[in-house]
């Protein structure tokens, strides 16, 4: 009897790939960051352990494959709301369509309060993390230091929410905004520089 080939025809690596980063994003939802398991997911694809590693690597390089996945959804969305915006109505746009995606999404909430979740401090080094800040600033001028804050703003909301978009809104406008502001940005420092000259 001939053995059914678990992947068929195409590109084999990409369709394992898919196949058990999608597994595995059910099972996060259905379990918890947490409860990952490689044996668990080898049952739940029909597949082998070895098979699991060859396409997808181990537990923690799973989990961040499909925390990117989300990370990268998250972008696009991001990218198509903001389009022709510019300025700070973009940057506060940007930031309020994230959380909204943030919070709608149950693998999303998941990530913000699973204790495997990535730290605040541990997301510099996130290969999503200049890409999404990218999106957010819309700043071609590559500041990083105005990026990394921005990316920053939006885990704090994600992680400690406020509980009133309203009021999150008004504080977003009344402290992001003058930030993307060039002219009243360009005044605050030279308020700055003439009270240090006094």
């Amino acid at each position: 009897m001939a053995r059914q080939d678990w992947i068929v025809g195409g590109d084999r690596r990409a369709a394992a790939t898919e196949r058990i980063y999608t597994a595995a994003a059910e099972m996060l939802l259905r379990d918890g960051l947490d409860a990952l398991d490689i044996d668990s997911l080898a049952e739940h694809v029909h597949c082998s352990r070895a098979t699991i590693y060859r396409y997808a690597g181990g537990k923690a390089q799973i989990r961040d494959a499909v925390l990117l996945r989300i990370a990268a959804g998250i972008t696009d969305t991001v990218r198509t709301e903001v389009e022709g915006l510019t300025g700070s109505h973009r940057v506060v746009t940007a930031i309020v369509v994230a959380l909204q995606q943030i919070r709608s999404d149950p693998i999303r909430r998941l990530m913000m309060t699973s204790s495997t979740a990535p730290a605040l401090s541990d997301l510099h080094s996130s290969p999503m993390l200049s890409a999404l800040a990218a999106e957010l600033t819309g700043n071609a001028d590559d500041d990083p230091a105005a990026a990394l804050w921005i990316v920053h703003v939006v885990l704090s909301l994600a992680y400690l929410p406020l509980g009133d978009e309203r009021i999150e809104a008004e504080i977003l406008h009344r402290f992001i905004s003058p930030a993307f502001e060039p002219q009243l940005a360009r005044t605050s420092i030279g308020s700055v520089e003439d009270a240090r000259r006094r």
